[in-house]
């Protein structure tokens, strides 16, 4: 009784810190956006001219290229260069992440990359979260013959690689912008693309969160309060909304925050391969694979890959936990074992 006690406050704790460390990743990332996808100025021409110039994400400066951040050791050419911008500018360039090959900050593209994949993952498992929900409460709702053809058609869809369905999708799309040339902005392009991606991602996340809904929707049917409600001829919309919904929503919240891990680590493993998000917009995936390519026998810059493979570990853990601790409290299947 002791031991169960003490394993329910360490899963209590663990939760508390997982939610922690989530919010301050989305806030980090999220809240920040303005700030990383603003424009920065530059100073050029007469004395006190400001020129629009990129994004601070996309802002280069080729004389900081692949310097690594400031209190990391720096090797005898990096010590050089960064006492050379000292004496042109009058103060040593100061990375805290380091930079890039073109001279961008590392920590700038990683909050900026963050926002785009917490973004895309959570307007996925939105997506899923919304298309399991009606999928799953029309199959256990209707029951009989709609619910066979329903969920035999789930099951066929859970026979197929959902990320190389992913992966179609996002080459169907790319090859018509490709047909359409100059017809489409590079802007738009990578609106385009990013708005593919979460549609894709969340369009084939959907398979569990319908097998669950619909058996939550199943054991409700057959409790006293909605055979009352049949009797009394209550309108099955009002059914759902007043009586269904309210008790699904524990299994829907638990669901839907498993499903963001899930649909961030599939756009980190497309953008990885890329196929998801591409440059100069970053995402944590992208940012690893260009990083990867600088990992050599010759000088391992590890500050390009290290900053965004821990940002999705750290986020995905978080996130996983949290998702195992509400399934611990909500989950009745769960909380009928224990």
């Amino acid at each position: 009784m002791v031991h169960g006690a003490a394993i329910q406050s360490s899963g209590r704790l663990t939760g508390t810190f997982s939610t922690v460390v989530v919010t301050f990743m989305f806030g980090l990332c999220l809240l920040t956006m303005p700030y990383t996808f603003g424009r920065a100025s530059s100073t050029g021409g007469a004395v006190g001219a400001v020129q629009l110039a990129a994004p601070r994400y996309e802002a280069t400066n080729l004389e900081h290229s692949l310097l690594p951040p400031f209190w990391a050791p720096h090797a005898p050419d990096e010590r050089e260069r960064v006492e050379a911008a000292k004496a042109a500018t009058g103060r040593a360039p100061r990375y805290l992440f380091g930079s890039d090959k073109l001279g961008r900050s590392m920590f700038i593209r990683c909050l900026a990359g963050g926002g785009i994949s917490l973004s895309i993952g959570l307007a996925a498992a939105c997506i899923a979260v919304g298309i399991g929900t009606l999928y799953g409460t029309i199959a256990g709702a209707k029951g009989g013959r709609t619910d066979t053809i329903l969920m035999r058609i789930a099951d066929v869809l859970y026979g197929l690689p959902y990320i190389l369905l992913v992966v179609l999708l996002a080459v169907a799309v790319d090859g018509l912008l490709d047909r359409l040339g100059g017809d489409v902005s590079p802007s738009l392009r990578q609106v385009i693309n990013v708005v593919t991606l979460l549609v894709a991602i969340g369009s084939v996340s959907w398979l569990t969160m319908a097998r669950v809904i619909r058996g939550q929707v199943m054991s409700l049917k057959a409790q006293p309060f909605m055979e009352a409600c049949r009797t009394i001829g209550v309108p099955p919309r009002r059914q759902f909304t007043h009586h269904l919904l309210p008790n699904l929503l524990g299994p829907i919240i638990v669901y839907a925050t498993l499903t963001v891990p899930a649909a961030i680590l599939s756009e980190s493993f497309l953008s990885f391969l890329g196929i998801g998000v591409r440059e100069p917009l970053p995402s944590w995936g992208n940012l690893a694979a260009a990083g990867l390519n600088e990992i050599n026998i010759v000088r391992a810059r590890w500050w390009l890959l290290l900053w965004p493979c821990l940002f999705i570990t750290i986020t995905l853990m978080a996130l996983n936990f949290m998702g195992e601790t509400l399934r611990e409290k909500y989950d009745p299947k769960r909380g009928a074992g224990t």
